[in-house]
């Protein structure tokens, strides 16, 4: 299965609501958990390496657990000063690294005074070598870009400061 392949399928059970799908072939083996109630998928990928000796011992396996691209509803964000009680922040769903564009050579996907809309993309965070569209939950304007690009973020690191009136 390839790499593109196992982006849609975590992509599809994203977007599906399903609890549960596990995907089986001959080299490799994908469980896609839901917890129930919960918006992150916990992906095992398993691949079977054939052993190199005689006898037959188990088969060697790797376990993988990647994140998952979903956007996650933007939150207020806390009052620091009188003007951001009315700003949105949208947070990061996951952990790794932060990109503005999808490219060094390719404009952002968004500037402070764009306007937004919901399903929009608004950057890209690299987790495992798989490279995740963060979209907009929230109409708006970008007030604020708060991480710089090509920075690490943690799960829960605020992105944006959006203004949604």
């Amino acid at each position: 299965m390839k790499l593109n392949e196992i982006q849609d399928l975590i992509k599809f059970v994203a977007k599906s609501g399903v609890s549960e799908v596990e995907v089986e072939t001959k080299d490799i083996k994908i469980i896609i958990k839901t917890p129930a109630g919960k918006g992150k998928e916990q992906v095992v990928v398993q691949q079977a390496v054939a052993p190199m000796v005689q006898a037959a011992p188990a088969p060697v396996v790797h376990q993988i657990a990647a994140p998952v691209a979903e956007t996650k509803a933007p939150e207020v964000a806390p009052p620091v000063a009188d003007d951001s009680a009315k700003y949105v922040t949208i947070k990061s769903p996951m952990i790794g690294t932060f990109y503005r564009s999808p490219g060094t050579d390719k404009p952002t996907f968004v500037n402070v005074g764009d306007d937004i809309t919901v399903g929009q993309t608004v950057c890209i965070i690299e987790a495992m070598k798989l490279f995740n569209e963060i979209e907009s939950d929230i109409k708006g304007k970008i007030v604020k870009v708060l991480v710089n690009d090509a920075t690490p973020v943690e799960y829960d690191t605020p992105l944006f400061l959006v203004d949604p009136s």
